[in-house]
């Protein structure tokens, strides 16, 4: 249910700016921890945010991938180079600009994003198993959908 601007909260009925407040803070832990789940792997998170960006977008040059993430362009070329030097992206020359390149997720970079994906959605599938009761796991669907809502916004 939608509350009008005008609307005002009664004391016991937590504000927006509340609501938000501890919103982004445990967002901010559940993606801390989800990043911790593959630690192995020792890829930063700009690196993995440059080579999901790569994988869901498809090829794109550095310099749209710096735009992409809201980096430097400097920063994401060391970023890319440092995929480049795993073998996870591999360069190609552009099609339409024969001076630039374009970055795409190789196969071994496809499966360590599988692999990443797969250590974060069965750490979060097991913790939800173990400590949600069947009530609460419906609480937690009903706040998915609900900031699925919002970042349509």
């Amino acid at each position: 249910m939608a509350t009008s601007p005008h609307h005002e909260p009664s004391p016991e009925e937590p504000s927006p700016e509340q609501i938000a407040a501890e919103l982004s803070v445990a967002l901010g832990r559940v993606a801390r921890r989800l990043r911790r789940t593959s630690p192995g792997l020792e890829l930063t998170h700009s690196q993995r945010s440059a080579l999901s960006l790569l994988d869901r977008e498809g090829p794109m040059t550095t310099a749209a991938l710096a735009r992409a993430e809201l980096v430097r362009p400097q920063s994401m070329r060391l970023t890319v180079s440092a995929l480049e030097t795993r073998d996870l992206v591999e360069r190609t020359p552009d099609p339409t600009d024969g001076r630039q390149h374009v970055m795409s997720v190789t196969d071994l970079g496809r499966r360590t994003l599988e692999g990443v994906r797969a250590d974060k959605q069965g750490w979060l599938a097991l913790a939800i198993g173990e400590e949600l009761d069947p009530a609460e796991r419906r609480t937690l669907t009903d706040a998915v959908a609900l900031l699925d809502r919002l970042v349509q916004r």
